[in-house]
């Protein structure tokens, strides 16, 4: 972990200084650790599982030919593919320490056709979101949001590949867009990694996306001003791009079957009617009463109990 946190702030010292931006330099799964690309190094013999990318400047328009991986949308020619198995978390690393911290942070991925990656234009790919997180808690204005958390994660994040998503070939796109200034600065990268060990959910048409396509520059999540009055109260935002890969197929499940263990309906109509008086036991001449007796009061038919006597006796016509 020291050797990987020094080849970090060795990454960080060699960034030109008036850049003060950056990008996804290395990723962790599974106890493996895979180093990113350098952008500004030759590209000649650099191999990783990252697909190439040019500058640490950001992309400041959705509709950017580059925006699906800050690059061309082509693979390096000693490109590598990481096995990562469904179920697992993947973590990528930006340069230390991350600038922006008001904003969104994403994750998608891109099933490839074929057997690999690597013959695949990143542009052409349909997308679907598996990661986000925006404003956490607070205002717009001064609240914690996704960047800010990935910042506090040592200018990290993880996601944790979805148990369902099928086995394949794909393409992982880590994003962080910051909104500290207009027009927002989307900062995305991807790697080439096979899942293994899937499930046979595939995600629906609602919830894939092209890049570029996915966005607009007049996205509410994009186009706003997080220093305008209004922000100072707002406490809602919208995350750009399409709903999360699964939630379509939850809120589409059926409805369970009613319960057949509920308690029968109530009705209003009163059960038979039985009569009300004492069924008698005291005989003909029993006590049924007096000073000080405790016993039973109830005679038995034709007999009722006399004040007179208290005796059960013929009653008086």
């Amino acid at each position: 972990m020291f050797a990987f946190a020094a080849l970090l702030a060795l990454a960080s010292s060699a960034l030109p200084a008036a850049l003060a931006h950056g990008g996804v330099l290395s990723y962790s799964n599974g106890g493996n650790w895979y180093e990113g690309w350098s952008p500004y190094n030759t590209p000649t013999g650099q191999t990783t599982i990252q697909r190439p990318w040019s500058s640490y400047n950001p992309i400041q328009d959705a509709t950017d030919p580059t925006l699906a991986c800050n690059d061309d949308g082509t693979a390096g020619a000693l490109q590598l593919t990481a096995t990562v198995a469904a179920g697992s978390a993947i973590t990528a690393y930006w340069n230390q320490v991350w600038p922006h911290a008001i904003g969104p942070m994403l994750t998608y991925l891109a099933q490839c056709p074929g057997s690999s990656c690597t013959g695949s234009d990143a542009s052409t790919l349909e997308w679907f979101k598996i990661d986000e997180a925006g404003l956490l808690s607070g205002t717009v204005y001064d609240g914690q949001w996704g960047d800010g958390q990935m910042i506090a994660d040592n200018s990290s994040w993880t996601t944790t590949i979805p148990s369902t998503v099928p086995s394949g070939n794909y393409l992982i796109r880590f994003e962080t867009i910051a909104l500290h200034s207009m027009p927002a600065q989307f900062y995305p990268e991807c790697a080439q990694i096979e899942i293994t060990g899937g499930g046979s959910l595939a995600p629906t048409a609602a919830e894939l996306v092209t890049f570029p396509g996915a966005y607009t520059n007049d996205d509410p999540g994009l186009n706003i001003d997080v220093y305008s009055n209004a922000a100072q109260t707002q406490t809602t935002y919208v995350i750009p791009g399409p709903p999360l890969y699964g939630s379509a197929a939850a809120s589409s499940a059926p409805a369970p079957p009613p319960s057949t263990s509920a308690a029968p309906p109530a009705t209003s109509a009163a059960p038979p009617s039985t009569s009300s008086a004492a069924v008698g036991t005291v005989a003909q001449y029993g006590q049924c009463g007096g000073s000080g007796f405790s016993g039973a009061t109830s005679c038995v038919a034709p007999f009722t109990c006399t004040v007179v006597n208290r005796t059960c006796s013929v009653p008086l016509v």
